[in-house]
């Protein structure tokens, strides 16, 4: 472990309260009933439950599991998005996040708004967006569309936007979960090539991903998230090779 940490998650714990129905109901005189006598109830649900992890300044580490594991949920706590129920996480550094699709975009504004309008949220004053606005449309290839309200932009076109936006901004610590799946196959490679550089030049990146080979290629360390719990931490083929073991066995 480095000296220098970016991240450090402690005794970190996230619950959310799902519904659940003590009784049937087909009507909603029915409902409101139910619920004056309490028998609509609210469950506690752990996805996260006592994380304890220090990721160093310049690592690219990696968080695998499986669906519903909690790795989507601990990227939004360390990037702000979400509060964690119970534990603390601190952050050295300015932070950008790819995360869902859209997400930090509003469908109804415009390309070029929604530049602006994300780069804000990332900490970029106007006239630094300013300056950078034509290199982040340029890397896009989104010339033709940027004036083009966002509702109409494909799946590709949205990871495009949302790329080039965090990696002009040029955070310290760049989280990534999953969204370098979708887009052609010439864009996702033109990604790849930008992370790399970010890696040469020190860097912090975390990557949630089931693309289990780019764990390997690019991380120093990854863990494996299973029932919101850590399974196992360490060398990333070795981390792999227990996961896919125990998910063959199941």
């Amino acid at each position: 472990m480095q000296d220098i940490l970016s991240v450090k998650i402690t005794n970190l714990s996230k619950k959310f309260s799902i519904h659940r129905e003590n009784k049937k109901t087909t009507t909603l005189k029915e409902f409101f009933l139910n619920k004056m006598k309490g028998q609509n109830t609210y469950e506690d649900f752990y996805v996260l439950k006592n994380i304890n992890l220090e990721i160093g300044e310049g690592e690219t580490f990696g968080i695998i599991g499986e669906n519903w594991a909690g790795k989507s949920t601990l990227l939004k706590i360390i990037c702000g998005i979400l509060k964690p129920t119970e534990g603390a996480v601190t952050v050295r550094g300015e932070v950008a996040a790819l995360l869902e699709l859209g997400t930090g975009f509003q469908p109804e504004l415009t390309g070029r708004e929604n530049v602006y309008l994300n780069a804000s949220l990332l900490g970029l004053k106007r006239g630094k967006v300013d300056k950078l606005f034509d290199r982040i449309v340029a890397f896009s290839e989104l010339e033709k569309f940027i004036d083009m309200r966002i509702s109409k932009y494909s799946s590709g076109m949205y990871m495009r936007l949302g790329f080039s936006i965090a990696v002009h901004v040029d955070p310290d610590i760049l989280l990534i979960d999953e969204i370098l799946s979708v887009g052609d196959e010439y864009f996702r490679q033109k990604c790849h090539r930008k992370i790399e550089d970010f890696r040469k030049r020190g860097k912090t990146i975390i990557i949630v991903t089931h693309d289990l080979d780019a764990i390997k290629k690019w991380c120093h360390r990854a863990a494996w998230l299973r029932q919101g719990g850590i399974k196992d931490l360490g060398d990333p083929p070795r981390v792999i090779e227990y996961y896919l073991a125990e998910t063959a066995k199941r």
